[in-house]
């Protein structure tokens, strides 16, 4: 088997037996059909299983039939099920498997983190992000398409937002802030407002200022009104998600798992996660809020497992112990 999990900033794969053993894994950039095409971002998957195959001592390159018996595909930018099914037949066209499902990645993150394909997930990095599943194969979902679809928290907006409040305490529009003087510092400019000017031309990388996330919540920790607000509002959005996600699933008032990812929440930031289980114990007490930093390439291998368990091919529990094992001791080597 093949696991994909593909994020916006990175990529990783594993070749995985149905026994749950992990005999070659490789990482590389992020998955981002939108900048080179579909076919230009499954060149650069293909790039890593064949990498991936190659520490596991399998040559792919005489294409001498399919390399696994199944791919799990848990890919970023597949928000919409039609954007799923599209990148599932262009996977499948590759002939790496015989049979192949892609989901969005956020599904990878709530398998990560549970023992069953049960439960919500919220997904909070760049981006903002919640899936639920049920035994069933029912679903809960977001289109996740960024403001146009409702969607804020993630740690790009968060950064707007605070450069948003810091311009304007500077110019006069806005109510004063601690977070003016902590960008500026940050960057090693004179005020918020030279920071946003340097982003304008190019001198500062737009993609930096993700950088204030930690910068707004040092200030919120520190007492400035403008951070905590900010802080308060985002742990809102994360339980909103994860609470209309459980309503949907029937699970509002059963006992499930919450799972908390991505590079905002896997920081735990006191301020925050105390926010969203405040917040989340109040909206669903029975809910059992878990903090994961396990990378969701396990949780795209487990699907897998899951796939072939119900094909009669291997997986079971045994096989999803012994493939969170082999990942572990990876990570420890």
């Amino acid at each position: 088997m093949l696991a994909i999990d593909a994020g916006n900033s990175k990529t990783d794969v594993a070749l995985v037996t149905a026994d749950g053993t992990v005999l070659g894994t490789a990482r590389g950039g992020g998955f981002r059909p939108y900048l080179s095409g579909a076919d230009g971002a499954i060149d650069g998957l293909a790039a890593l299983v064949v990498a991936a195959a190659a520490e596991a001592g399998l040559d792919v390159s005489g294409g001498q039939g399919p390399l696994v018996t199944h791919v799990s595909a848990c890919l970023a930018n597949a928000d919409l099920p039609v954007e799923e099914r599209e990148f599932q037949q262009a996977i499948a066209a590759r002939g790496w498997s015989r049979t192949t499902v892609v989901a969005n990645d956020t599904f990878a993150l709530l398998r990560a983190g549970t023992d069953a394909p049960r439960g919500v997930a919220v997904v909070c990095g760049a981006g903002i992000n919640c899936v639920g599943l049920l035994p069933d194969g029912r679903t809960a979902r977001f289109p996740a398409l960024g403001q146009i679809t409702g969607d804020w928290g993630g740690g790009g907006g968060i950064a707007l937002e605070v450069m948003w409040s810091s311009t304007r305490a500077e110019d006069g529009r806005g109510e004063p802030t601690a977070l003016a003087a902590a960008v500026a510092e940050h960057f090693g400019l004179p005020s918020a407002s030279a920071v946003a000017e340097a982003v304008h031309l190019g001198e500062v990388a737009e993609g930096r200022l993700h950088e204030l996330v930690p910068v707004l919540f040092r200030c919120a920790e520190q007492g400035d009104p403008t951070a905590a607000q900010l802080v308060e509002r985002q742990a809102d959005e994360i339980v909103a998600l994860a609470t209309v996600a459980l309503r949907r699933l029937g699970l509002l008032d059963a006992r499930a798992d919450v799972v908390l990812g991505g590079g905002v929440l896997a920081a735990r930031q006191p301020l925050l996660m105390d926010a969203v289980f405040t917040r989340l114990a109040a909206t669903a007490p029975l809910a059992v809020p878990r903090v994961v930093t396990t990378p969701p390439v396990v949780g795209a291998a487990l699907l897998g497992l899951d796939h072939l368990a119900t094909a009669h091919l291997g997986g079971g529990p045994a096989a999803q112990s012994r493939v969170r094992a082999s990942f572990a001791a990876r990570w420890e080597e």
